[in-house]
């Protein structure tokens, strides 16, 4: 008997597919929600993860912010400057880079570094039979692989969010203030009358919550990894995808939300 393969038949199977994979995830979640409130806190294992997370992930959040927030400031340097509202430019950069570039970016660099290694430490471990050892010494792998990571996340990634926006605007300043000669005053009198701590809120609320999702989606796939090192490759790569899409998509519908609780200021 052949089953039909039309387009229904495909977009069918994959809202299927897509409700298994939010189902694994759900369970995952559940379980490193019991492991944080009664599981075992080795904080040996959360201080290297933070070396390695938070330490490790700094020159790529620095060097992605800074050049941001200096290719943000010359572009709308000039077309502001046709309307006379140069002096506005720290104010603009300022509260995008708190809202949304800083936590954005912070984000998407962090994926591809630390999501990348997360899903191929544990796949290797997975497909080596590491995890099913671990099973059989009464060690929980979520216990033992997810919450550490988990924990060093949710630690590491305000200060990368905020690493992101300070260098950001450091780099905004200097090219304000050397390449077009604006006054140091102009641009940090305007920057903070209009930069405010709901601004840095959303960031660090949406830091927390990317945190989150690549550890859940990364560690996920690296617990579903079969077939050797393919499928451990597959796997970091679609850690990497998955966690990318998912942040931007996120992004979107949490940027409405915080809006409503912490609306933007009129500029």
């Amino acid at each position: 008997m052949e089953f039909p393969t039309g387009p229904l038949t495909l977009a069918g199977r994959t809202f299927l597919h897509f409700l298994v994979y939010l189902g694994q995830l759900t369970s995952l979640m559940k379980e490193l929600s019991i492991a944080v409130r009664s599981g075992v806190w080795r904080l040996r294992l959360v201080a290297q993860q933070i070396v390695s997370i938070g330490y490790g992930s700094q020159a790529v959040v620095i060097v992605t912010g800074a050049f941001t927030g200096a290719v943000f400031t010359f572009q709308s340097y000039a077309k502001f400057k046709d309307f006379g509202f140069e002096t506005t430019v720290g104010a603009v950069v300022s509260v995008a880079l708190c809202r949304e570039l800083g936590p954005v970016l912070a984000g998407l660099m962090v994926a591809g570094r630390v999501g990348a290694a997360m899903a191929a430490d544990i796949g290797t471990m997975k497909v080596t039979e590491q995890v099913d050892a671990l099973r059989v010494m009464g060690v929980h792998p979520v216990d033992y692989l997810v919450l550490p990571r988990f924990l060093a996340m949710m630690v590491s990634m305000p200060f990368l969010v905020a690493e992101s926006i300070s260098f950001g605007l450091f780099a905004s300043y200097l090219v304000t203030s050397f390449g077009y000669d604006m006054p140091s005053a102009w641009y940090l009198t305007h920057m903070l009358d209009h930069t405010n701590m709901e601004d840095l809120s959303i960031g660090m609320i949406k830091g927390f919550v990317f945190g989150m999702l690549i550890t859940l989606i990364s560690c996920h796939q690296g617990l579903n990894a079969e077939n050797g090192a393919v499928g451990v490759g597959a796997g970091t790569t679609r850690a990497v995808v998955i966690s990318s899409l998912v942040m931007l998509i996120v992004n979107f519908f949490l940027s409405i939300l915080l809006n409503y609780v912490f609306p933007i200021g009129t500029v």
